[in-house]
């Protein structure tokens, strides 16, 4: 009996060790199940970032862009200049919804070459968007609410447009406003953004660093101004009579708008309420500071007092210098790119703008496409690691420079040649400038019937 049970015990250890030693090669022979895919989350944090987001944007233009505008303009001109832009940002989301969207961010055309630049219709009208559409962020597997991404966006073209008046106001006339924003934003703004921004865009696949639109917004906004104003010609009595600002209140209520605004508008370019976020935060929040205090340097510097209009353009200088920088810049590379924007601005405002003579009535280009052209360049610089950026180790400087020149002067050419169209459709349809009798006794009567101060 006993040899019987130690026969059996040796015949179970034996076939237990055998078992040990086939693991390995039935391990082998086993398939792993696959992977669960990744299913794309929306965040509530991030949606209800993105949502506050769109509205400082909105905050931006309407009153922001529009007291800042409307106060450096002549006070028979105040209420023009606040419809104007007005008008044209709510035209701007109408169209946004009708075929902006898709231009700008639908799928893409069937031509390869096509897609480089420009999406397709197939979202036309928001077609097929439903609550439940989700739009892809900066990082896999997390998402937001695609109505969310819609209205984001809506509301860059919307200021876009709105910052092209600064250079035409108190002479074109309301109806050309609108005729030539339609036909603007159609063939210069939304190219240029699926382009840049759009993940088939030419420039998106060059690597073209634009954190919140350097060239999108700022470029391509301050050459089409520039354009406008040499073809609309010069007001009445430039640059002979004084044409000062009439509130500088008004000027500096808007100009502290715009730097709240202007959070959602570089922040909110993360698309999520993350790391990403925050840099862009405090990058805007010390590259305009440093532009500000800039400013007012120059002015000493220059052999004049230090003004509050100074202190406002600087701190628009800093802001759209910062803005393709945002999230690509470290806070100190940020705050260099502010105040070399800064000088550079001061030195287009103040000396060649008077050298060439050409009247950009509020300095759109002065501040919003040099500075513009300054932040995009730069963004290549300020985005070493060595200088505190948050490139890869290997980063090389040189051959992002060449990448965002490239970008940058593909956006001038652009934004000139669509602005010369939109322009002479403009005249065309609607005759453009308003007649002298009306441009003297201001647009706020002649073209609206009111007036800002009784």
């Amino acid at each position: 009996m006993k040899h019987d049970m130690k026969t059996a015990a040796t015949a179970v250890l034996g076939f237990g060790a055998a078992l040990v030693a086939a693991a390995p090669a039935f391990a082998q022979t086993v398939v792993a199940p696959a992977a669960a895919p990744v299913v794309a989350t929306v965040n509530k944090g991030d949606t209800a970032w993105m949502m506050t987001s769109t509205i400082l944007v909105l905050m931006m233009i309407l009153p922001g862009l529009a007291l800042f505008y409307g106060g450096l303009t002549r006070s028979k001109n105040m209420l023009s200049t606040m419809t104007q832009i007005g008008a044209v940002a709510a035209l701007a989301m109408l169209i946004w919804v009708m075929w902006g969207y898709t231009l700008a961010f639908g799928p893409d055309v069937t031509n390869p070459l096509l897609s480089n630049f420009i999406g397709s219709l197939d979202k036309a009208f928001l077609k097929g968007i439903t609550p439940a559409s989700q739009a892809a962020t900066f990082t896999a597997g997390v998402e937001i609410p695609e109505y969310v991404f819609v209205c984001f966006q809506m509301t860059f073209a919307a200021i876009t447009i709105a910052l092209v008046l600064g250079s035409v106001v108190e002479r074109m006339k309301f109806s050309a406003v609108m005729v030539f924003g339609l036909v603007w934003l159609t063939i210069v703004y939304f190219p240029i953004a699926h382009m840049v921004w759009a993940a088939s865009g030419y420039f998106f696949k060059a690597g073209a660093l634009d954190f919140a639109g350097g060239t999108v917004v700022h470029i391509n906004a301050g050459v089409s101004a520039l354009v406008a104003a040499l073809m609309l010609g010069k007001r009445i009595g430039y640059p002979k009579e004084p044409m000062a600002p009439h509130s500088l209140v008004m000027t500096g209520i808007g100009t502290g708008l715009l730097w709240v605004g202007w959070f959602g508008f570089n922040a909110g370019s993360a698309l999520e309420a993350n790391g990403s976020a925050a840099l862009a935060m405090i990058n805007t929040f010390v590259a305009t500071a440093s532009a500000a205090l800039f400013w007012m340097l120059a002015e000493r510097l220059s052999g004049h007092k230090g003004s509050a209009l100074g202190f406002c353009s600087g701190i628009v200088a800093g802001l759209v210098a910062v803005t393709p920088a945002a999230g690509n810049s470290g806070p100190f590379g940020a705050i260099v790119l502010g105040a070399i924007a800064s000088l550079i601005c001061f030195m287009a405002v103040s000396k060649i703008k008077p050298l060439l003579g050409y009247d950009d009535s509020l300095d759109a280009f002065g501040i919003h496409g040099i500075g513009g052209m300054v932040g995009a360049i730069g963004t290549a610089v300020v985005y070493a690691p060595s200088l505190g950026g948050p490139g890869a180790a290997d980063y090389a400087i040189g051959a992002k420079l060449l990448v965002q020149i490239q970008a940058v002067l593909v956006t001038i050419i652009w934004a000139s040649v669509g602005t010369v169209i939109a322009i002479l459709i403009a005249k065309a349809v609607t005759g453009l400038r308003v007649s002298p009798e009306v441009e003297v006794e201001g647009l706020d009567i002649g073209e609206h019937g009111e007036r800002a101060y009784n």
